[in-house]
């Protein structure tokens, strides 16, 4: 008989805002907002004491990058506007983003776990997912070593829920939240799964919770024992099938240890609407320096790319594509840059520009290009 699967999703405690903590330890206790720009920097007083930037004094169109606990009881949440955070939580705390030291926190929180569990699916700079099927310790114990493990890595804490699959590995991860640790069976998804919103599901979105709403479910549990007929009615046979399914604990994906990008991009939103004669400089400095950004991270994560593109929005919010495919992959920035500027003129320039992005596609290893071309110039001189 297979042995049952054990699959952990470890999730980082407000990680941005943790990170500025560790720094700046004086704001712990309070509620603080992490979305500012260069001139939210902290001013040391002449008594040695930091100054802060609020909320209260912000104007401009950013959003929230993440914000600590005790603002979010005030109802200021990620990927919220900065202007509509700060009528909630008007003296709360504004620190400016520090995304190197974020990356570098989340290689160190990764390289410990790696020490323990080396299989490891990546999911962005501060979750991972793991395979602990096969590791002979004690499912809790494990899960303790793991959270001491981030914890003298980084000085940070994190959350880890363990359950026999990825669905509820994640929902897991959050239920106990902050420094949590959720082990769950399948017996206990009558209990601890099923009075959760059906929200907490990772793939029901907010159309799609809106919807269930409507049909008067508002649960896991609710969603668990409704009519199929009826799911089947309003989202179609598979996505129907689908919510029966994860209603119900069931999730068959395997952690994926490695998988290769399908594009790589940068792209920046403009703290004011940018014209394209009025602000050509600026304009053009953000373009090359997008560019450069973009090669550095191509060069860092080994791939080059065929297909060069950019994305414009306008200051109506309508978003415009273009691409280019090149005769050989690339990853040098010159090259990028020349490619999305032959894309930049092909769309209208009539109008301001709030947000502006680069994209590098159809993706190869560096190390295969190397190999190809040491295999071309091997054949040219004829070995």
């Amino acid at each position: 008989m297979d042995q049952p699967r054990r699959i952990a999703h470890l999730d980082m405690d407000a990680f941005f805002a943790s990170v500025e903590l560790l720094r700046y330890p004086e704001l712990r206790g309070l509620p603080v907002v992490v979305g500012g720009g260069a001139r939210h920097q902290p001013v040391v007083q002449e008594d040695g004491t930091r100054r802060f930037s609020t909320l209260r004094d912000y104007a401009g169109r950013g959003v929230v990058t993440t914000s600590t606990y005790e603002a979010r009881a005030l109802g200021v949440f990620s990927a919220m506007g900065t202007m509509k955070a700060a009528a909630l939580a008007p003296d709360a705390i504004l620190l400016p983003t520090d995304f190197e030291s974020y990356k570098r926190y989340s290689r160190l929180f990764k390289e410990a776990v790696a020490t323990i569990v080396p299989d490891i699916e990546d999911r962005g700079i501060d979750e991972i997912y793991l395979d602990l099927t096969s590791h002979p310790e004690e499912t809790r114990a494990l899960g303790m070593r793991l959270k001491r493990a981030v914890n003298e890595a980084t000085g940070l804490t994190c959350s880890i829920g363990i359950a026999p699959n990825k669905l509820l590995a994640k929902i897991c991860s959050d239920l106990d939240k902050p420094d949590g640790l959720t082990v769950v069976s399948f017996d206990d998804v009558p209990t601890r799964i099923w009075p959760l919103s059906a929200k907490k599901i990772n793939g029901i979105g907010p159309k799609a919770y809106a919807k269930l709403v409507g049909l008067g479910i508002e649960t896991v549990g609710q969603l668990a024992q409704a009519d199929p007929k009826l799911l089947q009615e309003h989202f179609g046979l598979n996505s129907a099938e689908w919510l029966r399914r994860v209603a119900h604990g069931h999730d068959e994906r395997e952690v994926v240890t490695r998988s290769d990008p399908k594009g790589v991009s940068r792209e920046t939103t403009f703290e004011r609407d940018l014209h394209v004669k009025a602000d050509r400089d600026a304009l053009s400095e953000i373009f090359t320096r997008l560019c450069t950004r973009l090669s550095e991270d191509l060069h860092r994560k080994r791939y080059a790319g065929r297909t060069v593109g950019i994305k414009l929005r306008y200051a109506d919010f309508r978003t415009v594509t273009r691409d280019v495919t090149l005769p050989e992959p690339t990853a040098d920035a010159a090259t990028i840059r020349r490619a999305a500027g032959e894309c930049l003129r092909r769309v209208p320039l009539d109008q301001r520009l709030r947000l502006l992005g680069v994209r590098v596609s159809a993706l190869v290893p560096l190390d295969e290009l190397d190999r190809h071309r040491a295999g071309q110039q091997g054949e040219l001189f004829g070995y």
